[in-house]
Formats: C-alpha cells, sequence, structure tokens
C-alpha cells in the first residue's frame, strides 16, 4: 500500500502520490505548452510508450518504440524518443520519424534521454556494451549479437591482456573456452599493441548533432553510462555515470557511481579508470580475484575528475537544478538515486532509493528524500520510494518519477511505477 508518510522529508516539506498504477515510467517532462508528458520505457509489455496527462489520466500519445525508452524531451513542437539504438521524432500530427539509427545500443547500456543546448543542438548519452571493456559471460545477449562489442571514441591501442571463459555460444555440456580481448567481440582475442579504430557514435560517449540528426559529432568519450544529462542555467552540461560492477571477466570491485561536468574534448577513463582513479589501486580488487589491469597501451589524456562520487551501486540516475527559490536554495542539484540494480548480495541501508541533494560548489551529498527505515519500500513491507528514476521540477514542486517494483529474475513489476510530488509547505 503506498504510503507519502513512510517517506522522510526535512521539515517544511510534504510528499503526496501524484499518480499510481503506473507501468515502467522512466522519464516526465514539461513541454513550453504546460503539458505533462511521462515515458513508459515499454520493459513491462514490450511496447514502449509516450503518455499525455490529461485531466486526472494519462493517455497514449505514440507508441510502438522499441524498450527500452530511455528519455523523452520537446523541442520546437516536437516530442524525442530516446529508444534502442534510435532517436524518433514524433510530429504534431502523430507521425513518427526516425532521425538517428544504428546507434550502439544492443549491449548492457543504450542511447539516453536527448537534451538541447544554449547552441540549438541536441546532446545524449551513449552507453557502453559491457560492464568493463570486455564482453563476458555475464553479457546475456551474446546470443543474438555474436559481433556486438564496445568502440572507443578515438584510435586507441590495447596491451593485448585476454581474458578466457566458457564459450556460451556452444552447447551447455560442451567445455571450450573462448579467449576475448577488449573492444572486440567475444572469442576474439587482442594482440600486444594492436590498434583499434575510433569511431562516431562510440561507447560510453557524450554525443551532439542538428535537431534532425545530421552532423554527428563526438562531444566526450571513456564514460560507462551516462544515463541523463541537463545544462544548467550557465550553459554548463553535467551527466550522470554508473560506475562498473563486480561481474563479468574483468570484475572491478568499489566503483563509484559519478555526477560529472562535460568538458569538450575530454576523456572519463573508461575501461581504465573509475570515479577518477585507476582500476590497478588496491581497492577494486574483487575479493578473491585478480587486480584489474590496464586494457589500454596508451590513455589518450588524463582522465578528469568527477564533480562528487556515489557509493557503488547508488545508480544515480534523472536529476535536476533548482531554479526556485521558494523551495531551496537556487543552483543545487536534486539527483534521484534508483538503486543496485541486479540482486545484491546483502541488503544496505543508505544505499540508493533515495533522493539526494548536491551542493554544485562543494560537490557535497545530503540526503533529501528517503523512505523512514532507509531500505526500499518492498523489502521492509513499506509504502514508500521503490525505484526513483527521474527528477524534475514543475509549476508546483519537485516531481519524483518511481519506476515501481522490479523483482529479481521477473523485471518491473506492471502498473506498480508512481509519480510522487514534494512541495514546499
Amino acid at each position: 500500500m503506498l504510503s507519502a508518510e513512510d517517506i522522510s522529508v526535512p521539515k517544511g516539506y510534504q510528499v503526496d502520490v501524484f499518480a499510481k498504477d503506473l507501468s515502467s515510467p522512466i522519464n516526465l517532462i514539461f513541454t513550453q505548452n504546460g503539458d505533462m508528458l511521462l515515458a513508459d520505457a515499454g520493459v513491462s509489455d514490450g511496447n514502449g510508450k509516450v503518455l499525455k496527462r490529461i485531466g486526472n489520466d494519462f493517455v497514449t500519445v505514440a507508441e510502438g518504440f522499441t524498450p527500452p525508452v530511455t528519455g523523452i524531451n520537446w523541442f520546437e513542437n516536437h516530442i524525442f524518443v530516446s529508444h534502442r539504438g534510435t532517436i524518433t521524432i514524433v510530429k504534431q500530427n502523430g507521425k513518427k520519424q526516425d532521425i538517428l539509427t544504428g546507434l550502439p545500443s544492443h549491449g548492457d547500456h543504450h542511447n539516453n534521454q536527448v537534451i538541447f543546448g544554449p547552441d540549438g543542438k541536441m546532446y545524449f548519452g551513449q552507453g557502453t556494451a559491457t560492464n568493463s571493456g570486455v564482453v563476458g559471460e555475464d553479457n546475456n545477449w551474446i546470443q543474438k549479437y555474436p559481433f556486438f562489442h564496445d568502440y572507443p571514441g578515438e584510435s586507441i591501442r590495447l596491451l593485448g591482456h585476454n581474458f578466457v571463459t566458457k564459450d556460451v555460444r556452444l552447447p551447455a555440456e560442451d567445455s571450450a573456452r573462448a579467449h576475448t580481448g577488449a573492444y572486440a567481440p567475444f572469442g576474439v582475442p587482442s594482440n600486444k599493441n594492436e590498434k583499434v579504430k575510433g569511431i562516431i557514435p562510440a561507447s560510453g560517449s557524450v554525443l551532439r548533432s542538428n535537431p534532425d540528426g545530421s552532423h554527428l559529432e563526438r562531444v566526450a568519450w571513456g564514460l560507462r553510462n551516462p544515463f541523463r544529462m541537463k545544462f544548467d542555467r550557465r550553459g554548463r552540461l553535467y551527466a550522470t555515470n554508473h560506475g562498473m560492477d563486480e561481474r563479468g571477466s574483468r570484475p572491478v570491485a568499489n566503483s563509484p557511481d559519478e555526477f560529472q561536468r562535460i568538458c569538450f574534448g575530454a576523456w572519463y577513463g573508461f575501461p581504465d579508470f573509475t570515479g577518477g582513479a585507476p582500476v590497478t589501486l588496491p581497492q577494486f580488487r574483487p575479493e578473491g580475484k585478480a587486480q584489474p589491469s590496464f586494457l589500454l597501451a596508451k590513455h589518450p589524456s588524463v582522465p578528469l575528475a568527477p564533480l562528487t562520487v556515489f557509493p557503488p551501486h547508488s545508480a544515480p540516475m534523472g536529476f535536476d537544478f533548482n531554479d526556485h527559490p521558494d523551495f531551496d536554495a537556487t543552483g543545487n542539484v536534486f539527483v534521484a538515486e534508483y538503486g543496485p540494480g541486479r540482486p545484491a548480495k546483502k541488503h544496505t541501508r543508505g544505499l540508493g532509493h533515495r533522493i539526494s541533494k548536491v551542493d554544485l560548489k562543494t560537490g557535497r551529498i545530503e540526503v533529501f528524500a528517503v523512505n523512514r527505515s532507509g531500505y526500499r519500500a518492498t523489502y521492509t513491507d513499506g509504502g514508500g520510494f521503490e525505484r526513483p528514476i527521474d527528477v524534475v521540477f514543475g509549476p508546483d514542486g519537485m516531481y519524483v518519477v518511481d519506476m515501481g517494483i522490479n523483482k529479481a529474475g521477473e523485471g518491473l513489476v506492471p502498473h506498480t511505477g508512481v509519480i510522487w510530488r514534494i512541495r514546499r509547505i
């Protein structure tokens, strides 16, 4: 049972349930016309959608997008929909037009929500195919896309490290082993000093183009999954970026999640750095496993350090800058933390499932809204936050999109998504 009272907020604020019974809501926007639009990722029923708030209900205004829809936006009276491998415009008459296709989104991460900059350009983040640069047994898409892998943003040379795993392309009873190198398909080894050509669009990059999809170019790269981006009032670009996991052929322990300022031409360290630090440091070694080593023979540059880092697996997702002085200090950033995406070895109080506030000047993070229990709602049979994934300021407060219940092995449960509203009283 939903209960806004199960969510703790600072004195002087109030939480209420704005909408409920939603299926895989992932992103909310307000158009310049004052309409509220909601993206349905489509992972519950295989049908990505755009919904519009009419009265007290959401109605479908466009559908048929390839899951997952990762975000929507509004520009020049058109809806821009980001879905797997594609960016599509929905025109005022309802007609759909694909403006970018073939984006490298067959792997673990995808092309994310588009935004529009002060220069009139369209920007978006493109996630990586893998956890840490090497295709392995943890990538369940190998059978469907056996030749897919990560692609660098500029030409690189490899150290030639190869990783040996079971050959998952063969029947389960077959004991054959596969040797896989970095930036290569599963089962394809790499050689010392091998050159891999950079491409546009690259994995783990920030890209921009004209609003019609033309003149696509790289802004930055070396990010694992720049899930959500926004410009602040001064025209500076920021992004949430997810750290590496302790899984696959090249597991990395204790990799923090990041809040990054995106600078043109910069490299952010993936796959050899995390949180601005090299993966060769002892704290990144998984218990009982080898110390991660570098994959690149020479790094493009010194990676830019994040503005701040979140604990590993906090999963910072959507965020918004506060421009309402009657709500809080202007310029502070409010971030939705989804929490661990994969089944955790243990439940950790104080990790994810909350809204945090980041001071842009200092990078200091403080909790703004969190379940009183400190855990996701279903873990304690509570009625508060489950999977917060977006934060947007509207005309009457802060809106928090909560994707709903995500069961291990089953995925998101339909009709459990919520939109919460937080207002100053």
